[in-house]
């Protein structure tokens, strides 16, 4: 598939990412020496066998845990380099998250799971839950309780919510593992209408179909670039 992000600017720059657990007597290595660059534009899907690493690769990415050795540079910082309170900052700006089991507050409605993102980074004002709750093709649902969806419309209401601090870059942790094959295709189908828009979308899945939509694929295995 041919991609014009080939010519767009650099977003990551992973070089050499290790990631290391102790696990009684010996170091269990997540992460062994992984390397690539991912640029603007792109829809990247990484895959690999269960315990090949990947989760553990997009919390690297999405700074949520830091890597044993290697370094990672995310919008053109040197994400080693910032404080916590500045990656924490870059996290809650640059990136959006989507989960497997989709992470909504039951208590709250669609709208309010929506503006969350926003309230908890003092964006009141910057936020159109009504536009985005539309682009996912749930305004009809603005009031309703997550309880009362489809498991599909619950992962339409945390990519919009994913979406409500206009990220650059939205990871998504096997978005389709708890959806049957139709809602699936639909969920797929959504992650391309934004990666044209102009989003920047990197997916770990085991769903073939999820993996073939992206412009290409870093495949793990053993913790290693396979």
């Amino acid at each position: 598939m041919t991609n014009s992000s080939q010519t767009s600017p650099v977003l990551i720059a992973a070089n050499a990412l290790t990631k290391s657990y102790p696990r009684g007597r010996e170091e269990v290595r997540a992460l062994d020496g992984v390397s690539f660059n991912i640029q603007r534009g792109e829809f990247v899907a990484i895959t690999g066998p269960s315990g090949a690493g990947k989760s553990t690769l997009l919390n690297i990415l999405g700074c949520v845990d830091n890597p044993s050795s290697g370094t990672l540079e995310l919008c053109g910082r040197m994400v080693h380099q910032l404080a916590d309170r500045e990656r924490t900052e870059l996290r809650r700006t640059a990136i959006g998250f989507v989960f497997q089991h989709f992470g909504l507050l039951p208590t709250l409605t669609v709208a309010e799971n929506v503006a969350l993102p926003g309230l908890i980074a003092h964006r009141r004002g910057n936020q159109n839950v009504g536009a985005l709750l539309k682009k996912v093709g749930l305004d009809h649902r603005h009031d309703h309780r997550p309880s009362q969806l489809s498991g599909g419309e619950m992962q339409r209401v945390a990519i919009a919510r994913s979406l409500a601090n206009q990220p650059l870059l939205l990871l998504a942790d096997e978005p389709t593992g708890n959806l049957d094959t139709k809602t699936g295709a639909a969920i797929i189908s959504l992650f391309h209408e934004l990666n044209q828009e102009g989003l920047t979308v990197i997916v770990v899945t085991h769903n073939a179909e999820l993996a073939r939509a992206a412009h290409r694929q870093i495949a793990l295995a053993d913790g290693r670039c396979a």
